[in-house]
Formats: C-alpha cells, sequence, structure tokens
C-alpha cells in the first residue's frame, strides 16, 4: 500500500501543478523517516534553485555527491525513485492530492508543535522561549493552510472590488471632531498611528486621553508603557475619566474613589489593561506573548493597543550596536510593530520625539522626526503636538498633520484643541477658535513675507546703477519667505 509520503514526493517530481500549489508550504519537519526527509530536501533545494522538478537522473547524481547518506540509504532512495518513475504516469487528481497534502501538513505541523510545548515544559529542548509561548506555537499550527489566493484579477474581480469600495470600514473613533474629520471617522484597523512632539508637550496625554476615550466607548483597550510605571498611566486616566485634577485624585476618600470607579463600570463593557516593561527592553515578540497570555488567562483580546513609546522599544530583528545606526533600527521598530497591527487586525497607537530644532519650532514638519526619517515612511497617520506659551495661556494645542493614509493632509491641515493638562484631557474647542488661528497664521505669514527695502535707508527713491543696465541697487538681499 502506498503511502501518502510517497504520493506527495511522487507529485513533487512528475506534477507541476501539484509543485505550484503544495511545494511553498511543505517543510522538511514534517517528514517522519529519514529517507523521506533526504529526497524532500534535494528535490526542493533543486526546484528552488532551477524552477523546474528534478529528473531523476539528476537527482541520483546530486544523492551521489552528497556525503549525508551511506551506501545502504543511497541504494534505497535509488530504488524508491525507480519505483516512482515507473508509476509516473498513474497518478492522483491534483485536487485530492493538494487537498490531503493541505491535510497532512496540518495534522504534521499541530504534532510538531505539541512536541515543541512538551519539551518547552519539561525543559528537555534547549531554546529561548518560555511558557508563554506555548499558546502562540499552537496558534501557529492550527493556522497552517494551503491560501488559494494568489492575486487580484483586475477584470475578473472587479464584482469584488466594487464591494469593498462600498465596505464600511471598522473604526476606532476619536472623541475629538477634527479628528474624527482627518482621519474619515477615526482609526482603522492594521495601522500605526503616530503623535511626535517635544518633551513635555504631551504625547502621553494624547495616548491617555485616547486609552480612556476608547475604554468609554466600550473598546478593549491595552496601554503598554516603556516611559512611566503602570500606576502613573492609571493615575493619568483616573483624572480623566473622573474628571479630577491629580492633586484633587491624591486626596479623595476611597469610599468616594470606589463610587467614582464603580460609575465607570458601569457605563463602559471594554476593559483596560496597562502592562510596562523596561526601558528599551521589550519588543513585538514580547508583546505577542502579553496578548496570548492575556488570551489565555483574562479571555482579554485588545481592540486597539498604545505604546509608549516607539523609540524606545527594542527591535526583534536587530540589535542596537556599532553596526546599526539609528535610521535603520528606529524604521525596523516602526515595521514590526505596523506587522503586529495587522496581524492582529488592531490599530496602533504610538509617539516619537521631535529634534533639537523641532523642539523650538512652532511650524514643525517630518524633517524634525527624532532619530530617524524612516519612521514617517512606514507610519500611515502621524501628526505633530506643539506647544507655545501663547497656546498655553489660551489652554490650547496646535496640531498639524504630516503624513495620513485616510484623507487628504492638506484639509485641516492646522487645527487647535483644547488641553486641561491638571486633569489630563483634550477636548474641542469652538469653530471661532480654528478662526483665530487662521488669522493669526494669516499674521505671521505677513510678518515673514516682509521684505528690506531695495534702496538705501538715508534715500526717498530707489538709487539705479547704470553700469548694470539700469537694476537697482539692493542694499541687503530680499528675506526668505516661508509660507508653509
Amino acid at each position: 500500500m502506498e503511502r501518502l509520503e510517497d504520493t506527495i514526493l511522487k507529485s513533487l517530481l512528475y506534477n507541476d501543478d501539484f509543485v505550484r500549489r503544495a511545494l511553498p508550504y511543505l517543510k522538511t519537519d514534517y517528514f517522519t523517516e529519514h529517507l523521506d526527509k533526504t529526497v524532500f530536501e534535494y528535490v526542493s533545494d533543486f526546484i528552488q534553485k532551477y524552477n523546474v522538478s528534478p529528473t531523476k537522473e539528476a537527482l541520483v547524481i546530486e544523492l551521489n555527491e552528497s556525503t549525508k547518506l551511506n551506501e545502504d540509504q543511497f541504494k534505497q532512495i535509488v530504488s524508491r525513485l525507480n519505483l516512482y518513475e515507473e508509476n509516473k504516469h498513474d497518478r492522483p487528481d491534483t485536487e485530492w492530492i493538494v487537498d490531503s497534502t493541505e491535510n497532512f501538513c496540518q495534522d504534521k505541523a499541530i504534532y510538531n508543535a505539541v512536541l515543541e510545548s512538551i519539551g518547552i515544559i519539561d525543559g528537555q529542548k534547549e531554546t529561548s522561549k518560555d511558557k508563554g509561548a506555548i499558546p502562540a506555537i499552537l496558534s501557529d499550527a492550527l493556522a497552517v493552510c494551503f491560501d488559494p489566493n494568489i492575486g487580484h484579477d483586475y477584470i475578473e474581480d472587479s464584482d469584488d472590488r466594487y464591494d469593498s469600495y462600498h465596505k464600511v470600514e471598522q473604526r476606532i473613533p476619536f472623541d475629538l471632531e477634527y479628528f474624527n474629520k482627518i482621519t474619515s471617522g477615526g482609526l482603522p484597523n492594521k495601522t500605526l498611528n503616530v503623535a511626535m512632539a517635544g518633551t513635555g508637550v504631551g504625547k502621553s496625554l494624547f495616548m491617555c486621553h485616547q486609552a480612556a476615550s476608547c475604554l468609554s466607548q466600550g473598546f478593549n483597550v491595552l496601554y503598554i508603557t516603556l516611559e512611566m510605571a503602570e500606576e502613573k498611566i492609571a493615575e493619568r486616566i483616573d483624572a480623566n475619566l473622573m474628571n479630577v485634577t491629580l492633586d484633587d485624585l491624591k486626596q479623595l476618600p476611597k469610599d468616594m474613589y470606589q463610587r467614582k470607579i464603580e460609575k465607570i463600570r458601569k457605563v463602559t463593557n471594554g476593559k483596560l489593561i496597562v502592562k510596562e516593561y523596561p526601558t528599551a527592553a521589550a519588543n513585538t515578540n514580547h508583546f505577542r506573548n502579553l496578548l496570548s497570555e492575556l488570551k489565555l488567562k483574562r479571555q482579554f483580546v485588545p481592540q486597539i493597543i498604545f505604546v509608549d513609546y516607539l523609540n524606545i522599544c527594542s527591535s526583534a530583528r536587530l540589535k542596537q550596536g556599532a553596526n546599526v545606526n539609528s535610521y535603520t533600527f528606529i524604521k525596523s521598530i516602526a515595521e514590526e510593530l505596523r506587522g503586529m497591527a495587522v496581524e492582529y487586525d488592531v490599530p496602533i497607537v504610538s509617539a516619537t520625539q521631535t529634534t533639537r530644532s523641532g523642539f523650538t519650532s512652532t511650524d514643525v514638519g517630518l524633517e524634525d522626526t527624532s532619530e530617524s526619517f524612516g519612521l514617517p515612511a512606514t507610519a500611515d497617520l502621524m501628526f505633530a503636538l506643539i506647544s507655545t506659551e501663547e497656546l498655553e495661556g489660551l489652554g490650547q494645542m496646535l496640531v498639524k498633520q504630516l503624513k495620513n493614509r485616510y484623507n487628504d493632509p492638506t484639509s485641516s491641515k492646522r487645527f487647535v484643541i483644547g488641553i486641561d493638562r491638571a486633569k489630563m484631557k483634550l477636548y474641542d474647542l469652538e469653530e471661532s477658535a480654528q478662526d483665530d488661528l487662521i488669522d493669526r497664521m494669516a499674521e505671521n505669514k505677513t510678518k515673514k513675507g516682509k521684505f528690506n527695502a531695495p534702496w538705501k535707508e538715508d534715500d526717498d527713491e530707489p538709487s539705479f546703477d547704470k553700469a548694470t543696465g539700469g537694476k537697482m541697487k539692493f542694499k541687503k538681499e530680499f528675506a526668505e519667505f516661508n509660507f508653509s
């Protein structure tokens, strides 16, 4: 009776359609016998190198040159290849063998995952993974499947494309009108969104406010902090949701505090988990383990994730050192976070610092991103939070769009929001505040646009130089215009 492994290996040699559909998902670990593993390795390597299945003669030559096989093993494999060649025309239906191979891969993946998990528990296997990685190992094994999607056919798939145009995309809305306006209703899943600001301007305040807003709307929120303690983040969210100042929060009697917590519990169905990691000691692998443990131990699956903040994460792929510059390192972190957002189908919100010049600038741009310009290249939404003495006096904060994949970034490019630092809250302002912002910008542009008169200060009229063909003499160069 022919084994399924023999059918798979024979099909790899004599069925091109099967090769294209199944080879990307087959692994050496799925084969139990040493000879099966050897044949698969050589066939797979040959196809990847030459983009064609090997003939029996070519495979025998490759095996004969191998130092991994003894004479008996070589003869057994040759005998098996001869049998495959004799029966090459007696091959099963392609659809059946593809489906059977998919089931074979799924069963073997689960079997291997269980063995690996037992090895981690017993400590018999040398690995850097701990028990927290077991749920992810089993989940990956259960997710093995042959993906039939090999691209979007522009003509044949036009109906699906039309339906996608009218599909209502799930979003996490803001409680701030202008942020909903620039994002077309909120943050979509599978995105990385970054707030940029100088030290002390309000990066963590913005994320704490938005986390509190999402909780109030009934969403499950995960807040990962690498900067402040868990209790400090929770304290800010307390102040926001209870509408009390940070100073008054510490003076609240316990019974009043518990009543306010109970009131919050009644108005929301969501949960908020705050998890602290040491600065620069955690990466997306740690975050994935955390998500697995939260799902396993608390049945908690977040709908939005906040990471406070991106620049002080570590990279899962790169180790910071002499051979890795800051551009590559921070870009790697951004790519890993966005990849995690896609993997878990959630929006991720994080933050970054401005450069030294950006800290003192009242008109921050993408060029003011600290450490790596690769970050804005990766982010889906990026905006600057700007504060000045004038804005602080008005209780306002300026927001400037820097990059926006959800809407036209030139629409509402700048707007102001209200800020109450004592209560860690942001709020909408009246439309007159936006009008005042436009007026102030126009006034500043006029000042920046002034240039030196092209004549001497003690002259009433411009002076002309006949030697230059009557062109005016300039005392100074015109001032540079900056109307951005």
